[in-house]
């Protein structure tokens, strides 16, 4: 079995061990050795992410083609219909590709969400609201890219879960290691 380390990013830090400019680092959260991002998070999304001390799982996890969906929670400007999320259900052409169908719902904000540092803007005349979207992808910045094409963009996103795991029980900056391979994210 291959160490699996999940891990509640804050926004802020790299999908990386060295820091980069105002950005901190894994190194400051997660001291083991031997482990390696499995699928980025950008430093300004919060939430689930994998390392693994496995190569192959590393792939199985990060590339698109294996299909491993992974759920978000993205706030968003506005209030989006119908409609506009009936084109996030149908798949949309973004300038460099096409994403896949995604499966969409309106939610309210996610029960224990941590507060975010720095908060999200504040427009008291622009509402926002909550999407869960569940997407099988999860290229560059593919959610935030979605939501614009809709024309809601997206002020907060965070990744809950990938397969099977999530960050469920994860404080925020909170990791946990467990032993687990492919199944133990789809669940088989």
């Amino acid at each position: 079995m291959s160490r699996l380390v999940l891990f509640n990013k804050p926004y802020g830090v790299l999908s990386q061990f060295t820091p980069e400019g105002r950005w901190r680092a894994l190194a400051e959260f997660i001291p083991l050795k031997d482990v390696y991002v499995a699928g980025r998070l950008d430093a300004d999304s919060e939430g689930l992410l994998l390392l693994t001390d496995d190569g192959r799982l590393q792939a199985q996890i990060a590339e698109p083609k294996h299909k491993l969906e992974k759920t978000y929670w993205a706030q968003v400007e506005g209030i989006p219909d119908e409609a506009a999320l009936d084109r996030l259900r149908a798949g949309i052409r973004l300038s460099d590709f096409t994403a896949r169908p995604a499966w969409v719902r309106q939610i309210d904000e996610p029960a224990g969400l941590w507060p975010r540092d720095p908060p999200i803007r504040y427009r008291a005349a622009i509402p926002t609201c909550w999407l869960e979207i569940r997407i099988g992808e999860g290229k560059n910045r593919q959610v935030r890219r979605m939501g614009a094409a809709i024309g809601y963009p997206v002020l907060r996103l965070v990744r809950a879960a990938i397969g099977t795991l999530s960050v469920a029980g994860l404080g925020l900056g909170e990791w946990r290691q467990i032993e687990g391979d492919i199944r133990t994210l789809r669940g088989t």
